[in-house]
């Protein structure tokens, strides 16, 4: 981990007052476990679920295609019925012509000749009819063939034989008997074909079903068994959970009083901290008001002396050096405004150590804030300075709104505003934004500018106390901004920014919309 990202950590923990050791040990004791048992559950559960959706899917497409075939079989058997019927029709159409010429030669009725002639078209019909059916079964096309022949030469010689001067001997008779039996001996080849043609088609079509019921009873197995898989691992890591929540109870039972030890012994050190901040700030203000005293008399015996040495050059120039005039003229006036200028930085710091400190032991009071009529009122506090730069500080309205510590917020968003203000780019219209949204049980305020922004690696940097980022042409100490993440610490928020050099930057302070006080930040 960096040490920038290290750091930010260890912040976030004291200022929640957990120890970092504390926290990194309940890490490794319980998240990493945790994670791998869920990582473990996860992976088995999903594959359960795949073995199960693999299992309908192979039933659903099994089924499928024994259905189709099924189907198929079906209507190639309902298709070889309607063979035999129409062969049967072919057997009836015999019958009729036979019925109907042996009716004619005795006289039986005038319309006989006439049933005679339909009985011949029937014929012709119901062999056409089983062509059609027959028409993707070369050996029954062959069959048909001869029959339309035999059917052709039957109704020849039936014809002949109604004729008034028909030859009726016994041998004609027995020709028409041959061709008789010749169309009945064809349908009868054409009739045992569709039959074993039905047999074979629904030994198939049950061989289809079975298929299908088999793939049925797997699936069902299959199925039985991802779900008793799925109520074993479920169970299993229900009772791993259960015990690991008993564990973690305990844990926490123990966890609790440690923690609110620590708490109080991290409360004691850091109040400790601000006491010695304060005595050292307070005891060494003394030392240093002292030797801006006596730079003061020194500033004073120097323009004395300086009126002597005059006064000596003027009278007695040979008594006077020149090391001596350049000691007392120039280098002791030197020396006490470097000694001034020192002491004024050291007692600004130790200004800005004893406002940390008196800020570090303030209560905080949580309170509604109207978020938008504050930024307003910090935007009119620099309004002349901003006139004055050519800029301009725009709120977008409404901010939302928070309840937390009045002094804090203000604190942070003028520290924000007046940095934006003060590296505006010069030459560029300066232009300050101060936005808010709302995410969930947090909020984000930004401030954002377009001015002289801040290099990616100080990003880090410029938090720290006593650090500040670029061309150091402003005023200021460096406490600022490592004022601001304090105070967001403590009211339980976070400060990041987004900034390049020459684009701008844009500080995000996330913050609780509800802040509890001080003592809520542990529950």
């Amino acid at each position: 981990m960096p040490t920038g990202e290290r750091r930010r950590d260890c912040d976030r923990l004291l200022a929640l007052g957990v120890s970092p050791t504390t926290s990194a040990l309940v890490a490794s004791t319980t998240e990493t476990p945790q994670s791998l048992a869920e990582a473990r559950f996860g992976r088995t559960v999903l594959l359960l679920m795949l073995a199960g959706f693999a299992a309908v899917l192979l039933a659903v497409g099994v089924a499928g295609i024994a259905m189709s075939r099924s189907q198929e079989r079906a209507n190639w058997i309902s298709h070889t019925y309607q063979v035999e019927r129409e062969l049967a029709g072919i057997r009836l159409a015999l019958e009729q012509m036979r019925s109907a010429r042996r009716g004619a030669l005795l006289n039986l009725s005038p319309t006989m000749r006439d049933q005679y002639v339909a009985s011949t078209r029937l014929l012709d019909r119901s062999i056409q009819r089983v062509a059609r059916l027959t028409a993707d079964n070369p050996e029954q096309q062959a069959n048909v063939g001869r029959l339309r022949e035999s059917a052709r030469a039957l109704d020849a010689l039936m014809s002949l034989s109604l004729s008034a001067r028909s030859d009726r001997s016994p041998e004609v008779e027995a020709r028409r008997q041959v061709a008789s039996a010749a169309v009945v001996q064809m349908s009868d080849r054409m009739l045992e074909a569709e039959r074993r043609l039905l047999a074979t088609r629904e030994s198939q079509r049950q061989g289809a079903v079975t298929w299908f019921y088999v793939t049925l009873v797997l699936t069902g197995v299959m199925l039985a068994a991802v779900a008793v898989g799925s109520l074993w691992v479920i169970r299993r890591y229900t009772l791993a959970l259960m015990s690991s929540r008993d564990q973690l109870r305990k844990l926490n039972e123990g966890l609790e009083d440690a923690v609110r030890e620590r708490t109080v012994d991290l409360q004691r050190a850091n109040d400790e901290i601000q006491r010695f901040a304060y005595i050292v700030s307070h005891d060494l203000r003394s030392p240093l008001v002292n030797v801006m005293g006596f730079t003061a008399e020194l500033e004073a015996a120097t323009r004395t002396i300086t009126t002597l040495i005059e006064t000596v050059e003027a009278q007695a120039p040979e008594v006077l050096t020149v090391e001596a005039r350049e000691a007392a003229c120039e280098e002791l006036p030197e020396a006490i405004a470097f000694i001034r200028t020192s002491t004024q930085k050291m007692d600004r710091l130790i200004n800005a150590i004893l406002r940390l400190s008196r800020e570090g032991r303030r209560t905080m009071t949580p309170e509604a804030l109207d978020m938008t009529a504050m930024a307003h009122a910090i935007a009119g506090s620099l309004q002349h300075r901003v006139l004055e730069l050519g800029a301009e500080i725009r709120v977008d309205e409404p901010l939302p709104q928070i309840v937390c510590d009045r002094l804090a917020i203000e604190q942070i968003l003028s520290n924000l505003v007046e940095n934006a203000v003060k590296y505006l780019k010069p030459g560029r219209p300066g232009l300050i934004e101060i936005r808010g949204r709302r995410d969930g049980p947090r909020v984000t305020f930004e401030v954002a500018d377009n001015g002289r922004g801040v290099d990616p690696r100080d990003h880090e940097r410029i938090f720290d106390l006593f650090r500040r980022s670029g061309v150091q042409d402003q005023p200021g100490e460096g406490i600022g901004l490592a004022h601001v993440r304090a105070l967001a610490y403590r009211i339980g928020g976070t400060i990041a920014i987004d900034s390049r050099l020459g684009e701008g930057a844009t500080f995000r302070v996330n913050l609780p919309a509800v802040f509890a006080g001080e003592q809520g930040k542990l529950a």
